[in-house]
């Protein structure tokens, strides 16, 4: 029980509810999606971007866990200015840091769910905003 109270802490609940602070709109032009296979979450995130290539606004769509949940809003929070450069360096850095190759990016909020690193099977709920922008973005 004490594994679980780690990892569903009151500000990992909070991040997961506070989704509806980025409605996902009609008006935003890229959609992109992604599934964790551990645990079937998915996330839609839908982008504006601005005259430079940078994230601009953005929407989200969750039908995941709680740590998934936490991470679209820590991604969100945290998004308006980043190019695909930026959140390809950063799903990367996500992506060693997991399998204990790395350290922990240098993207804010993260410290909220970094108690899941411990818990392999929510490792692609929190991958899932990177990934989901990552196809959003154009790539040229």
């Amino acid at each position: 029980m004490a594994s679980a109270a780690r990892l569903y802490s009151p500000e990992v609940l909070a991040l997961a509810t506070s989704l509806a602070n980025w409605p996902l709109t009609a008006d935003l032009p890229l959609t992109g999606s992604a599934r964790s296979p551990a645990c079937g979450s998915t996330l839609t995130v839908a982008l504006a971007l601005d005259d430079h290539g940078r994230v601009a606004r953005i929407g989200l769509k969750a039908q995941a866990c709680a740590i998934g949940q936490a991470a679209a809003a820590i991604f969100a929070s945290h998004a308006a200015g980043a190019d695909r450069a930026a959140i390809t360096r950063t799903l990367a850095a996500l992506e060693g840091w997991l399998t204990a190759s790395g350290p922990q990016p240098d993207w804010p909020g993260l410290d909220a769910i970094a108690p899941a690193r411990d818990f392999p099977g929510r490792h692609g709920a929190m991958l899932l905003p990177w990934r989901a922008a990552l196809e959003a973005l154009p790539t040229a």
